[in-house]
């Protein structure tokens, strides 16, 4: 018997208790951030904040790339949309649940849509301030208090609904954390042929306080003219406003930085 994965009632029934635990766990929850795929959880969670005294507020969070709840929830059913790549693969649904429509749209559940540099933040952050490994999907409701903190009414909570999730893609996303964050900073920089070039470069980036993770040296390609050489640099900073320090201060002592 095939059992549908969200759009049945008993699954979004039984899916619902969570909203009842956080509600019994956190009273004063206001606002309830739940990652949505084709919504099965956030519109069980729904129903059950739906009678809380006083008002808790669901919030579905979808990623920019794949989010066909707007356009389900304007049109009044579920719309299908041509979804584009994203690492949340867990909330990727093309076509939300005739479910889940009726109930946000009863209910007035907003949705948001984070962006991918904010997924890979929320990661990040769950990772390393909470000691929590999630998979992108499942930090998307981290990642919506990051991006639209106006939209959300504290105290909140968010559900971190997956932990599944593949070493390897790990390490990229945490990389893209890194640097959406301000951490970790790539570009090219061509330098003339000549001996020292590469270590008064190098000098210029330890002064900034930067440290140096990798250096990669190219002297022959074809976009290369025959006096110049070209470097690949991956460099940790301390955050956002010193990846800007560093940035500005190369290009201050006359370098020409292209960003990967």
């Amino acid at each position: 018997m095939f059992i549908h994965p969200f759009d049945h009632p008993d699954v979004v029934a039984g899916q619902g208790t969570t909203g009842l635990e956080i509600m019994e766990q956190c009273p004063e929850v206001r606002t309830i951030v739940v990652p949505v795929g084709g919504g099965g959880l956030a519109s069980g969670i729904a129903v059950a904040a739906s009678d809380a005294d006083p008002p808790v507020r669901v919030v579905g969070v979808q990623a920019e790339a794949v989010a066909p709840l707007p356009a389900s929830l304007a049109a009044g059913h579920p719309v299908r949309i041509d979804p584009g790549v994203t690492m949340a693969d867990g909330i990727a649904v093309a076509k939300p649940g005739e479910i889940c429509c009726d109930i946000f749209g009863a209910l007035g559940v907003t949705v948001l849509t984070v962006a991918e540099e904010t997924l890979s933040t929320g990661l990040l952050l769950c990772l390393e301030r909470a000691k929590q490994l999630v998979e992108p999907a499942g930090a998307a409701g981290v990642a919506a208090m990051l991006e639209h903190p106006e939209a959300i009414e504290t105290p909140a909570v968010a559900v971190l609904s997956g932990g599944n999730i593949d070493p390897l893609l790990l390490a990229k996303v945490l990389r893209h954390g890194l640097a959406a964050a301000g951490r970790y900073l790539i570009f090219r920089c061509q330098l003339p042929d000549r001996p020292g070039a590469l270590a008064t470069l190098l000098a210029e980036v330890a002064a900034l306080g930067a440290n140096v993770l990798d250096v990669s040296h190219e002297r022959v390609a074809p976009r290369l003219l025959v006096d110049e050489a070209e470097v690949l640099l991956q460099v940790e900073t301390r955050g956002a406003s010193h990846c800007d320090a560093v940035i500005n201060g190369l290009r201050r002592a006359g370098y020409t930085l292209k960003f990967i």
